[in-house]
């Protein structure tokens, strides 16, 4: 019998987020103001509706509509003031939910509608980090919180993005991320970018096996070399059953050998398609054969959700307890775009002995 984690023991667990993009996760209370301030029709008048809004057109089952609702969220995020104000909030509502390091994603070159240059929205966006992990301290609520600048795989900027990365990369931006539709904008149309972070020693996430099959991973690691793979569901179309039991193609065994991160998103995996249900998330299969499988938000708005409601979900579908969170956590935390030590170190101060001290909470209980 499945035992049921608690939502206040899920909260409080260290958790890592890796996938997580800026413009999908605003509070509904922001944007409506935001959207004020600069004349911005919504097309809903008040938080919950707007924030039901979000969640129904998201809830297609198709990639194409999902990314549609981030018209709404780019259009109210065109100025510096906001930039800081989106960036803040998003550091601060992760770490009440229990993130200890964060990684937050968004494309610079969708933040220019009112004039702003590259260099100052990323610098506004570091802002809003920095001011977050501020007033996260000041709750109680110690935080890391780092940058992924973004290219957007339908367009042709993604050089000039990769020169964000590396210009910015000693001040909170620690990698790259191509974004988009995938079907018909493969990653190889990109080389130019990659090319270069490799000469910079610049590591970078490419989303892929989301909408798109194994062609788009097998791209986004062999010509691209991307370090992690953003979603990479798709995978398990490598993987037959013979006998009874999982056997591994090719690319499938080579993702599992290489230890490349899976940067898997369940309750949106599931509104894109990507996945049929929680239940049938290929999550539960690739954690069994031992993938680097990491578990993240994507977009807290769009998704309703959150690292705890993530977790709880795969609680309530596979099982999993305190100790698979704290794989799933260790698994990301290793995988960050963090230096080594500093990485180390959140996982011996922070990770490790938060779930240490819940484990012994449960135990107790239990007695």
């Amino acid at each position: 019998m499945t035992k049921i984690l608690s939502e206040k023991i899920v909260r409080e667990a260290p958790k890592v987020l890796l996938h997580d993009h800026l413009d999908g996760g605003l509070r509904p209370e922001t944007i409506i103001e935001l959207s004020q301030a600069v004349g911005y029709q919504l097309p809903a008048p008040d938080p919950e509706s707007l924030g039901k809004w979000f969640r129904d057109q998201a809830d297609s089952g198709s990639l194409e509509k999902y990314l549609e609702t981030f018209a709404q969220t780019v259009a109210v995020m065109q100025t510096k003031e906001a930039l800081i104000r989106v960036a803040k909030e998003a550091v601060i509502d992760v770490a009440e939910d229990g993130v200890v390091y964060v990684e937050f994603r968004y494309a610079p070159e969708l933040h220019q509608e009112r004039g702003l240059r590259l260099e100052e929205i990323v610098e506004a966006v570091l802002t809003g980090l920095k001011n977050g992990e501020a007033e996260a301290a000041n709750r109680g609520k110690k935080i890391t919180a780092r940058l992924l600048v973004t290219a957007m795989r339908t367009a042709a900027r993604s050089a000039e993005i990769a020169e964000l990365a590396v210009r910015f990369r000693d001040e909170g931006v620690v990698g790259f991320d191509i974004a988009g539709a995938e079907a018909g904008f493969p990653p190889t149309r990109h080389m130019d970018a990659f090319e270069y972070l490799r000469k910079e020693n610049t590591q970078y996430t490419i989303h892929a096996g989301e909408a798109f099959g194994l062609p788009s991973i097998w791209e986004a690691i062999q010509w691209c070399g991307a370090d992690r793979l953003g979603h990479g569901v798709r995978i398990v179309d490598d993987i037959t059953e013979v006998n009874g039991e999982p056997e591994l193609g090719r690319l499938a065994a080579y993702v599992r050998n290489k230890r490349i991160p899976l940067e898997m998103c369940p309750s949106s995996n599931v509104q894109t398609g990507a996945a049929p249900s929680i239940e049938k998330h290929p999550i539960g299969m690739l954690r069994k054969l031992g993938f680097r499988v990491t578990v993240n938000t994507d977009n807290r708005l769009m998704s309703g959700t959150s690292m705890t409601k993530e977790f709880m979900l795969l609680n309530q579908a596979f099982g999993y307890d305190l100790k698979d969170m704290q794989w799933f956590t260790i698994n990301a935390m290793k995988s960050a775009f963090l230096p080594f030590d500093e990485r180390l170190s959140i996982i011996n101060d922070q990770i490790k002995p938060g779930y240490a001290r819940l484990m012994d909470e449960v135990a107790h209980s239990l007695t």
